[in-house]
């Protein structure tokens, strides 16, 4: 059976205004009353998004807390911003833009992200790239639940000839196993999945689209 999380954002000014505490919107090359306006402009229901070629994934993990501690990055993931945007996946220009819809997919638990991918874009739907997941995290940590968790597919790294690596990024609970260290047990991670593998426990973050506010 499948299950949906609820839209459970805090309004775009409350956004903003954790993102300027956080000292990111600076990073974005926006003061913190820039980034109030363009809040403003934001859907209500939206998730205000700084521009990943800004704010790269890396700099957002350590403002993420998941039941107050924070997320960490696996150590064989050295590269995670390297990961770019699929062609569907690109991000409005300008520093900061609004994720209208955001789902965790959960009806895509136990398929492939290579057979997903067709299924979100055939529903008009987009798929969501890890800063897009990692933004999405740190102002609703319900997002991620004990077995309920989700890969960020829309992100992916192209190797020299043009081809996809086979890695996506993917956003889970750490069981305190293997390299993460048992000090980790019960933590959010910033992890990766093969694309032709399905995982009963991982859905299919996707978003109804991207717009524009700055």
């Amino acid at each position: 059976m499948t299950r949906a999380v609820p839209l459970t954002l805090p309004s775009p000014a409350e956004q903003a205004d954790r993102l300027a505490a956080l000292g990111l919107a600076g990073r974005a090359g926006l003061s913190d009353a820039e980034l109030r306006a363009a809040a403003a402009a934001c859907p209500r229901d939206a998730l205000l998004v700084l521009a990943p070629d800004r704010v790269p994934a890396s700099a957002l993990v350590p403002a993420v807390r998941w039941r107050d501690r924070p997320a960490f990055v696996v150590v064989d993931l050295t590269d995670l911003d390297d990961f770019a945007p699929l062609p569907d996946a690109v991000p409005p220009s300008g520093p900061v833009y609004a994720l209208c819809g955001p789902e965790r997919g959960d009806e895509y638990r136990d398929v492939t992200p290579d057979d997903a991918l067709p299924r979100i874009r055939a529903a008009g739907r987009t798929p969501l790239i890890v800063a897009e997941g990692l933004t999405w995290l740190l102002h609703s940590p319900g997002v991620l639940e004990r077995n309920a968790c989700t890969m960020t597919v829309g992100s992916r790294l192209r190797r020299p000839d043009g081809s996809l690596d086979a890695r996506t990024p993917a956003l889970w609970i750490s069981n305190g196993t293997g390299r993460d260290g048992p000090q980790r047990r019960g933590t959010a991670k910033v992890g990766w999945c093969w694309a032709g593998n399905r995982h009963t426990w991982l859905g299919i973050a996707s978003a109804s689209g991207r717009t524009a506010v700055s």
